[in-house]
């Protein structure tokens, strides 16, 4: 590439990242509604090859102000013991996110499982005698208050192992327009492991469930950040019909192993489908309510959206707020990784995972051409409810440039993902935009 061209490509990468609309202005000459179909203009389409390091065969088909997959890839060295290839977030509290490449696995190993802290975890050293770790059952709700050892749990009640999909209820928050606070995380707040433990309900059953009880609620040993031993750094929980659910569970195997430190050793509450929010990690203590569960992130806005769509900008009163509840449907190309160089000539397989909440995934699709025309994937059935499906795609291309292959789930109510960004809502929750990734042609 002649200099003053590499000197472009720079120069455009780095507007994109750090001013999309001064970027946009000067490839589509105006400000740009990514909802419309955009044409670049002259100059603009030439800088943007550039920078791409090629033509763009669909350019014509490319939505009004859209960033590039190219330049999404932003790669951060990051170490947290157990984990590897992680991109980080913050470091108090410690969250960190798999870069979609590295979810390709059937079932996600502990080393790339995401990480999700709102507060400090435990010490290991005060967590000592993992048989001795207890879980006590009580609350308003419940006939016979209990408390159980981790070893007494393995030995009362029938051990269940499910493949359960856990997403972060903000995932997919950076692309949000305005701005949502929060972890901005990009797609890698997902993963979907084998969960040992026991049911859930046989516990709660074996305590007892009024008939007024409408709730659960956990209490974990993380502490908040402030240090003040009397605030809590999470407290969530879930309706009766999900906590009976059988692929709810009271866990402590992931993969066969122990879960990992930073997932919640040594026991976790799992009610997939919903914001992993609702699966309390550390966890000591579940409550039966006779109303909806008020611990810490369980009012205000947190893990709530709008009950009526918003326009963007919007502020909305927490009384017009509702709790998140299922996720929606969902997918991520897992192979290959985004920016890979791909011969003219040859078949190219993509593959990847899909799943929706408390739904199945019943179609796949993608894309080549920003979206304009879908093509049928073929889609594998989940190994049980609640795990995420694999699926895959052959594609070929018809001449050299720079394509970008987008994904596309339908659910089993007949849902699709929106192809750019659903609706906007204040705390950046919910998007489940379609996930795309940069091809090269030559």
């Amino acid at each position: 590439m002649p200099e003053r061209d590499k000197k472009k490509s720079i120069g455009i990468h780095e507007l994109y990242s750090q001013d999309p609309i001064a970027a946009d202005k000067l490839l589509w000459g105006r400000e740009t509604d990514s909802s419309r179909r955009g044409f670049l203009k002259k100059s603009g389409l030439l800088a943007m090859s550039a920078a791409l390091g090629g033509y763009i065969p669909f350019a014509s088909k490319m939505p009004g102000g859209l960033i590039p997959a190219a330049f999404a890839e932003a790669p951060e060295p990051f170490s947290i013991e157990g984990k590897e290839g992680l991109r980080v977030l913050n470091d108090r509290p410690i969250n960190a996110e798999t870069p979609a490449h590295l979810l390709d696995d059937d079932f996600t190993p502990a080393k790339y499982f995401f990480v999700r802290n709102n507060g400090l975890p435990p010490a290991l050293d005060t967590i000592g005698d993992v048989d001795q770790w207890e879980l006590e059952i009580a609350g308003e709700s419940c006939l016979k208050p209990q408390t159980f050892t981790l070893a007494e749990l393995k030995k009362r009640f029938k051990h269940y192992t499910y493949a359960l999909t856990l997403e972060c209820g903000g995932n997919g928050r950076s692309e949000f327009n305005p701005p949502a606070k929060g972890n901005q995380w990009s797609t890698g707040a997902v993963g979907c492991a084998k969960w040992t433990g026991v049911r859930l309900k046989d516990v709660l059953e074996a305590c007892g469930i009024k008939d007024d009880a409408v709730y659960i609620g956990y209490y974990s040993a993380d502490r908040h950040l402030s240090g003040d031993p009397n605030k809590d750094a999470i407290s969530r929980g879930v309706p009766m019909h999900k906590a009976l659910e059988e692929e709810s569970l009271i866990a402590w195997g992931f993969n066969g192993e122990d879960i990992p430190y930073q997932n919640g050793y040594p026991l976790r509450l799992i009610t997939a489908g919903w914001p992993a929010s609702t699966c309390g990690k550390w966890l000591n203590k579940i409550v039966i309510r006779n109303k909806v569960h008020d611990g810490q992130k369980m009012t205000g806005q947190a893990y709530r959206v709008p009950c009526e769509p918003v326009a963007p900008g919007t502020k909305v009163a927490d009384e017009e707020m509702c709790i998140i509840e299922s996720m929606p449907v969902k997918s991520l190309i897992t192979f290959p990784k985004s920016g890979v160089t791909h011969a003219l000539k040859e078949t190219f397989e993509f593959r990847g995972k899909a799943w929706a909440g408390d739904l199945a995934v019943k179609e796949m699709e993608v894309s080549i051409d920003f979206g304009a025309t879908w093509q049928r994937a073929k889609l594998e059935k989940p190994v049980n409810r609640l795990a995420w499906q694999k699926w895959s795609a052959n594609l070929k291309f018809p001449e050299p440039g720079y394509y970008e292959v987008w994904a596309r789930a339908t659910d089993s109510n007949g849902k699709a993902q929106p192809t750019i960004l659903p609706g906007w809502n204040p705390k950046g929750y919910l998007n489940n935009a379609c996930h795309r990734i940069a091809v090269q042609v030559v």
